[in-house]
């Protein structure tokens, strides 16, 4: 983002907002305003007309959602579009239609109102949840009771829009956001709403930019008002200055060559000149990048942040809450795997309902929080347990310093396994274990440590940070900061080395995975698997069917032998010219 803050210092013409769903654009605003609908309430002289009425009402509901359906299906693949299939089972729920049926037999009033205070009984229940999961949905219930008491009024849906605009909304439903993206909608902002909310899954989906929950955007914007929609970091720019203009067009040029990249290199496998294997996994942030995957080349994802889940929620997400999450991620990434860590909270992590430390990076963090937190540690486990019933979902511990950490982790998996199974919940029993290698005592104990565990992977930005004992964030010392340092290098070969005879597959997760230059080095010491930023995916692709194997060996072998870092990065250039091959890093 270099570039990026000074834009915003210089000029008040932005507002921020959630960053729903990642891309760029530059347009024209569309202001959607939806109809209000006014309820009748009053008595009825005909119940059998009115219950007939209601079912009628149902039915014309049941058709459009089925249209809608089908549409998201062709749009964003069945799976995605289960959103509205749950949609079309609650106009089929027997316990609300009945509710509403005997109601309207006993108090002989009209429908419509009585429609909208069973749903509301609903929605406040939703909406009065401390999760906010649950108060997302029950805009979805909002929609569905709109649409039964809108057919009730045989009232037709409005919801048309100029087309290549971006929609500015108070809110927008799930449908208004399928049935706009055929009208080529170019982005979505709204005053409310959240990350988890159906609208941002399915912009997301569509890879249509979205910001929402933008405070007091329809004050500022009108019809025609030029914007510039930056769904990656949640920034709206209003009456955008010639300068921001053409700082977001070059952005936009360079996105379109990366995306370019992207399906260029998408189906081609990841492999060497001579024909050895790399595997590509995808680091995730809570906050969008799961819907990249799909057009990334990665396989799975190496690292979920679940940390992130707090940042978002300002709370720790319960058991169900979780699973749920979990669950979904499951889904989205099945039949490959998905990583998941622990909640890494300290240090530069977040720091909600965390104590203050005179010296975090060297506090409680990491599993040391998780263990001194039992009962958050066991919510997360169990979901973990919950959602892993797919066989495709990995639990990582961060911040592993001791072998104690992971045997007393082991022993609180057993007893939340004892209490799922106490309270006839499904779980799998079996899911795979491993731990981030990031301090110097786990890379020391590498062989020890590995003994208990299914995998590893290697968080070189900690790992850097507590080598060379730098806090990468002190510009005073950051220079100290250095993955080519020969330290560095040869702890990456000794923990390659120790566990050569162990059964245990080893990754990298840190920032030095995504720097093509790292990369040849890096896989010439042994490791064969690299978890990067799905932005990042292609150009590590594309470094690594540049090059051979075998000759990443033996750069290896001489960066290991060198005494300084601008010896080792001196070396790695004559690689990079001898196989003519670009070096890129941090996509966007």
């Amino acid at each position: 983002m270099k570039g990026y803050e000074s834009l915003l210092r210089s000029s008040y013409n932005w507002l921020k907002g959630i960053p729903a769903a990642p891309g760029l654009y530059i347009g024209n605003a569309y202001i959607y305003s939806k109809e209000s609908i006014v309820v009748k309430d009053g008595t009825i002289d005909d119940v059998d007309e009115a219950i007939s009425a209601f079912h009628e009402a149902l039915e014309r509901s049941k058709k459009e959602l089925d249209k809608i359906f089908n549409v998201a299906k062709e749009k964003m693949g069945e799976q995605r579009a289960a959103i509205f299939e749950a949609q079309l089972l609650i106009l089929e729920d027997p316990d609300l239609i009945g509710m509403i049926e005997s109601r309207i037999i006993a108090e002989k009033r009209e429908p419509e109102s009585i429609v909208k205070e069973e749903f509301n009984k609903v929605m406040t229940v939703m909406y009065n949840a401390e999760d906010s999961y649950m108060k997302e949905r029950a805009n979805d219930i909002e929609d569905i009771r709109n649409r039964i008491i809108r057919n009730l009024k045989k009232e037709r849906w409005s919801g048309k829009v100029i087309e290549g605009t971006v929609v500015v909304s108070e809110m927008l439903t799930p449908a208004d956001t399928i049935l706009f993206a055929r009208s080529d909608v170019k982005g979505y902002i709204t005053e409310h709403g959240g990350l988890t909310s159906h609208a941002a899954i399915i912009a997301r989906s569509l890879n249509i930019p979205a910001i929402l929950g933008v405070p007091k955007v329809l004050e500022m914007v009108e019809n025609g008002t030029e914007l510039i929609v930056d769904g990656f970091y949640g920034y709206v720019f209003i009456n955008p200055t010639e300068e921001q203009v053409e700082f977001f067009k070059d952005k936009i040029e360079h996105l379109d060559k990366v995306n370019e990249g992207m399906k260029e290199l998408m189906d081609l496998p990841s492999v060497t000149l001579d024909g050895v294997e790399i595997e590509i996994q995808a680091n995730v942030d809570v906050s969008g990048e799961i819907e990249k995957l799909g057009t990334s080349g990665t396989t799975g994802v190496g690292l979920y942040r679940t940390e992130q889940l707090i940042e978002e929620l300002g709370e720790f997400p319960d058991e169900e809450t979780q699973t749920k999450i979990y669950s979904d991620l499951s889904a989205r990434v099945y039949p490959d795997n998905a990583t998941i860590r622990a909640f890494d909270l300290g240090g530069d992590k977040t720091r909600l309902f965390h104590p203050s430390e005179k010296n975090p990076f060297l506090g409680l963090r990491g599993i040391r929080f998780l263990l001194d937190n039992t009962d958050l540690f066991k919510q997360q486990i169990k979901a973990i347990l919950r959602a892993a019933v797919n066989r495709n979902i990995s639990f990582m511990l961060p911040m592993v310093s001791t072998l104690k950490e992971i045997r007393e982790t082991k022993e609180l998996i057993e007893i939340c396994k004892e209490e799922l199974k106490r309270d006839g919940k499904r779980f799998s029993p079996d899911f795979q274990l491993g731990i981030m290698i990031e301090v110097p005592s786990a890379s020391v104990l590498a062989s020890q440590l590995a003994l208990e565990v299914d995998f590893f992977s290697i968080g070189t930005n900690d790992l850097i940070q507590y080598m060379m004992a730098v806090d990468r964030g002190n510009d005073l010392v950051a220079d100290l900061y250095q993955e080519f340092h020969p330290a560095i290098i040869r702890t990456l070969g000794y923990i390659m080395t120790d566990c050569k005879d162990i059964d245990i597959k080893i990754s990298i997760c840190g920032e030095m995975a995504a720097d093509t230059l790292a990369v040849p080095l890096l896989i010439g010491l042994g490791i064969k698997s690299l978890s990067v930023s799905p932005a990042a995916a292609p150009s590590i692709k594309r470094t690594i069917r540049s090059f051979s194997y075998s000759r990443a060996k033996e750069l290896a072998d001489e960066c290991f032998k060198c005494s300084a870092e601008e010896e080792v990065i001196e070396k790695i250039q004559l690689f990079f010219e001898e196989f003519n091959i670009q070096r890129t890093r941090h996509i966007i």
